[in-house]
C-alpha cells in the first residue's frame, strides 16, 4: 500500500495521464487506462449519478417542499384570521344581542293587520282634538315587500296653522311607527284663512318568513 501510493508511484500515473492520447480513448480498453484516468472517470460517473439524482429525485422534493411552505403559510394566515375573529366573538354576540334588542322595540311599533283600524281611529282622534276639519283619510292599496308589507294612506284636513303643527307632531308621537311624506300645505277655499294640509302617511307590518315563504310558494303552482 506504502508503494501504491507513494510519491514515485503518483508521479508515474501523472505522466502516463499526461501522455493519454485523448482522442484514442474507448471504454472496451478501460481496464488498461491509467490509474488517475479510471480515479477521474469514476468521479465524473459519479457526478453524473448524483446530476441525475438531484434532478429526478431531489429536485422533484423540493418543489413539493415549496409547495409544503406555501401551504403552512396560507394556512397561518387563515389560523391568525380565526383566531382574531375567535377573540372578537364575545364583543360580537353582545353587538348582535343589542341589535336583536332594537330589532324587537321596533317590530313592536309596527301595527298588525287587525291594529290598522284602530290606527286610522288615532289619527281621525289627532285631528279632531287639535280642531281640524277631516277632509280624506283614505287608505292606499297595500304594498308586499319581502319582509314587510307597506300601507299607505291619503290625508287631508283643514285648520289654522299651529293647529296643523301640533296634528303632524301627534302623530309623529302615536304609538305605532307612522311615516309622513309629499306634504303640500296651501290656503283652504272660502275657510277664511285656514290652511289645507295634504299629505301621504305610511306605516308598515312586519311579515314573517314563513308566511312569505308560503305565499312564494303559492304563486309558483306548488313547487319548492
Amino acid at each position: 500500500m506504502a508503494t501504491l501510493w507513494s510519491r514515485d508511484r503518483w508521479r508515474r500515473e501523472w505522466q502516463q495521464l499526461r501522455g493519454v492520447d485523448w482522442q484514442a480513448l474507448e471504454l472496451r480498453e478501460a481496464a488498461g487506462w491509467p490509474l488517475l484516468l479510471k480515479l477521474l472517470s469514476c468521479v465524473l460517473v459519479l457526478a453524473l449519478a448524483l446530476a441525475a439524482m438531484y434532478m429526478w429525485v431531489i429536485s422533484d422534493h423540493r418543489a413539493a417542499l415549496a409547495d409544503a411552505r406555501q401551504e403552512e403559510s396560507r394556512l397561518l394566515s387563515v389560523f391568525e384570521q380565526k383566531s382574531a375573529q375567535a377573540a372578537q366573538l364575545p364583543e360580537t354576540r353582545s353587538q348582535l344581542a343589542s341589535l336583536d334588542a332594537v330589532v324587537l322595540e321596533l317590530r313592536d311599533m309596527l301595527p298588525t293587520s287587525a291594529e290598522i283600524p284602530s290606527l286610522l281611529d288615532s289619527i281621525n282622534d289627532a285631528a279632531v282634538e287639535n280642531h281640524l276639519n277631516i277632509d280624506t283619510i283614505e287608505r292606499k292599496p297595500t304594498v308586499t315587500h319581502d319582509y314587510y308589507i307597506e300601507r299607505a294612506f291619503d290625508i287631508e284636513v283643514r285648520g289654522g296653522y299651529h293647529q296643523i303643527a301640533r296634528f303632524v307632531a301627534d302623530m309623529a308621537a302615536l304609538s305605532r311607527l307612522v311615516t309622513q311624506h309629499d306634504f303640500t300645505l296651501a290656503p283652504a277655499e272660502d275657510s277664511g284663512g285656514a290652511l289645507r294640509l295634504s299629505m301621504l302617511a305610511r306605516t308598515y307590518s312586519y311579515r314573517e318568513p314563513a308566511a312569505a315563504d308560503a305565499e312564494d310558494t303559492e304563486a309558483s303552482g306548488g313547487q319548492p
